[in-house]
């Protein structure tokens, strides 16, 4: 990683079907190996069964279950001397939807459901109702940052 600059951000292109970029950035967090086209049809059949089950429109769903787990602080690693601390830092909107996409789809690979998409849609909707292993996530983050709140004048 270069040290004397940092690079460009890219914008996202929407995707072509909900017109969102956070959509964008969920297939591009499922993707593995390069193999898009399997992404879009595991998110887009994991919408569908969303719509199904909760009767309602599932990119309000998961725009619910990304705000749910968008974390607010952060605790990163500072060493002092001859000790490191956890110190707590807040996050900016972009790494926070970062993480919690992150956050979403480790939790949805983690659940002991059969096939992706059932795994994926399930948990997006616990996330809607705050509750899942991604929210659980968040909460031990937010814990982690309560704990070292002491270290916050090492702030960098």
């Amino acid at each position: 990683m270069s040290r004397k600059n940092t690079p460009k951000k890219r914008t996202l292109t929407p995707d072509p079907i909900y017109d969102s970029r956070l959509v964008t950035m969920l297939i591009h967090q499922i993707l593995k190996k390069g193999k898009k086209n399997l992404a879009q049809k595991i998110f887009y059949q994991a919408m569908t069964y969303i719509e199904e089950s909760t009767k309602k429109d599932p990119l309000d769903v998961l725009r619910e279950a990304i705000l749910n787990i968008t974390p607010a602080v952060e605790v990163k690693s500072k060493r002092v001397g001859g000790s490191t601390y956890q110190v707590p830092r807040e996050i900016a909107i972009e790494r926070g939807t970062t993480l919690a996409i992150r956050w979403l789809i480790q939790a949805a690979k983690s659940r002991s459901d059969r096939g992706m998409i059932l795994k994926l849609s399930r948990e997006i909707i616990d996330a809607s109702n705050n509750s899942g292993n991604a929210i659980r996530k968040k909460e031990e983050t937010h814990r982690m940052a309560e704990a070292n709140k002491a270290f916050s004048h090492y702030r960098f």
